[in-house]
């Protein structure tokens, strides 16, 4: 998930791992899943978020990381069972405080903000939320955080049914204690926990200092891939969202960086509404569309209202509607591939059609 393309040249993780570098982190461990050779080719050593350093830096850690941890060798599944295989590691961090962020979180958060408010506040364990209409941010798949004047919290309601009205949702980026984070884990491995808000969160309550902190700027989760869709589409139909995710002073977003050779405009390609990345050659019609780099749109072509992953081939006179195509797709000429945009098709890396 962290290695998903995003808006022409970045990917899922970017946002996470700059939120915590423009914030002075510079000690950061990702928890891997499965397949995650895309991820560590991505992230290399680290030096473009300023990472590539003696001590700290950034470590991915495999799910296999230590027997005692997994003894059956499964993937996790939940967020707590990710830590539980990695308590090796995170009993080897000397700062105070930890930051515990998911990948798939689309924000520019200030993150020193968020500890100076944490501390500040005093507090044991501190949840970012943000308040949200229930029409707009489906919460049923997440978590809404009911909390009191004090911002203390008062309950948790995982994957709930038939809300209405605004709530605040549990955005996935917490901030707790070191020493606590550690026995709360050891907590959950001796009780068979796997659940981080359930298990272990929501049985605190009242028992340590939880607080929420009240994001206001944009933020969307991607869980599914009309998620991913609809949200890359929201990046073309307003651009505030864009300037509020890459255009805030002192919070770049940063990438792996790439020398592509600009992009090649053949003629004069009707070009509408649209983010184009470095290294294409577009003889074609472009409306409404996310080119990644290396896309080749060829003569008589029209792409609209689609997303084209890296070094993507579209042949002449072929017309493409609501499509997402991964890497290295080939689209031969004059074929037709049109979708909705509720439904809209994906094509699976290196596909011929």
């Amino acid at each position: 998930m962290a290695s998903i393309p995003f808006a022409c040249r970045y990917r899922l993780i970017d946002f996470a791992l700059s939120n915590m570098v423009n914030s002075g982190i510079t000690n950061i461990d990702v928890i891997a899943h499965y397949n995650y050779h895309s991820l560590m080719d991505h992230i290399g050593n680290g030096k473009n978020w300023d990472l590539a350093r003696r001590t700290g830096g950034i470590k991915i850690l495999p799910p296999y990381i230590t027997a005692y941890a997994n003894v059956t060798n499964n993937l996790y599944n939940t967020r707590l069972e990710a830590l539980k295989s990695v308590i090796h590691s995170i009993s080897h961090i000397t700062e105070d405080l930890v930051i515990l962020s998911d990948c798939d979180v689309i924000c520019n958060l200030d993150v020193a903000e968020l500890i100076k408010y944490h501390t500040d506040a005093n507090a044991d364990i501190t949840i970012v939320v943000k308040n949200i209409d229930s029409g707009e941010g489906s919460p049923d798949r997440n978590v809404v955080v009911r909390s009191d004047s004090n911002n203390n919290i008062t309950d948790f309601i995982p994957y709930p049914i038939d809300l209405h009205g605004k709530n605040d949702v549990n955005l996935n980026i917490w901030v707790v204690k070191r020493d606590l984070l550690i026995s709360m884990i050891n907590d959950a491995i001796a009780h068979g926990y796997v659940s981080l808000t359930r298990d272990l969160f929501s049985r605190h309550i009242g028992h340590l200092k939880m607080q929420v902190y009240h994001y206001t700027g944009y933020s969307s989760v991607i869980t599914s891939f009309n998620d991913y869709y609809n949200i890359s589409m929201s990046l073309l139909d307003d651009p505030s969202i864009r300037r509020s995710l890459f255009e805030i002073p002192d919070r770049p977003v940063f990438t792996k960086v790439r020398n592509s050779p600009p992009t090649k405009y053949l003629g004069e390609p009707p070009i509408s509404n649209s983010l184009i990345a470095d290294g294409c050659v577009i003889e074609g019609t472009v409306d409404n569309s996310i080119l990644f780099r290396g896309v080749r749109v060829s003569k008589g072509a029209v792409i609209k209202n689609s997303i084209l992953f890296q070094d993507t081939f579209v042949g002449n006179d072929a017309f493409i509607n609501c499509v997402v195509t991964d890497k290295n797709v080939v689209i031969h000429e004059n074929r037709v591939l049109s979708g909705h945009q509720s439904m809209p098709i994906y094509i699976e890396k290196g596909r011929i059609i």
